[in-house]
């Protein structure tokens, strides 16, 4: 935490003094005190995440996936997603994924390959999400947490990307899966097998 007698530079900001305002086991809010680019004075919050977002995107055999539904606190309203949910920093983010996975939808998955790396909203909070494509998938039980009340449905990857499109699926992390998984695809940076299913 900076103090007022020891400033520092953040970019184009100078950080005149760092408050811790709320935590809690998964975020921690802070406010600055900060000078901004032009010299002005302001403030600047900032929602520090303790994990990391993890997101799965799994394609079986038959160019299927399978999604998540639940109530989305924040926005009061229902969402569908793929599955998604936090890893700890100091964990390897693929076991956090075959953990995720596996909890949600009870799948677990022979081949795994990274789609990317996110800022999931940058100017407001540090979280950094990194998404997974699974394949050679076999089922299992699904063990959501106690906190998740969840519907898991499978849908064709077609279907997928229309949801995405007519805007049913407005979780964020979902459409860069989706566009990442397109995007490999095409660039032929997948093996044959899962890329020609998600070009059709």
């Amino acid at each position: 935490m900076s103090d007022e007698a020891h400033p520092r530079r953040n970019g184009p900001w100078t950080v005149h003094q760092t408050e811790l305002f709320y935590e809690n086991p998964w975020i921690r809010v802070e406010t600055s005190k900060v000078a901004h680019p032009d010299g002005s004075p302001g403030i600047y919050g900032v929602v520090r995440y303790a994990n990391l977002a993890i997101g799965i995107l799994p394609i079986d055999e038959s160019g299927h996936t399978w999604i998540v539904g639940q109530h989305r606190f924040p926005f009061d309203a229902y969402s569908w997603e793929l599955p998604e949910g936090g890893g700890p920093k100091a964990e390897d983010p693929l076991d956090a994924a075959k953990r995720e996975l596996a909890e949600e939808t009870g799948l677990r998955a022979k081949n795994w390959q990274a789609l990317g790396r996110w800022d999931v909203s940058n100017s407001v909070s540090d979280e950094k999400a990194i998404g997974y494509l699974a394949w050679g998938l076999r089922e299992g039980e699904a063990r959501p947490e106690p906190s998740e009340a969840l519907t898991v449905k499978r849908v064709s990857f077609p279907v997928l990307i229309g949801m995405c499109l007519d805007s049913e699926i407005t979780d964020a992390f979902t459409h860069l899966m989706v566009f990442a998984a397109i995007e490999r695809a095409r660039r032929g940076e997948l093996p044959e097998e899962i890329g020609s299913l998600l070009r059709q």
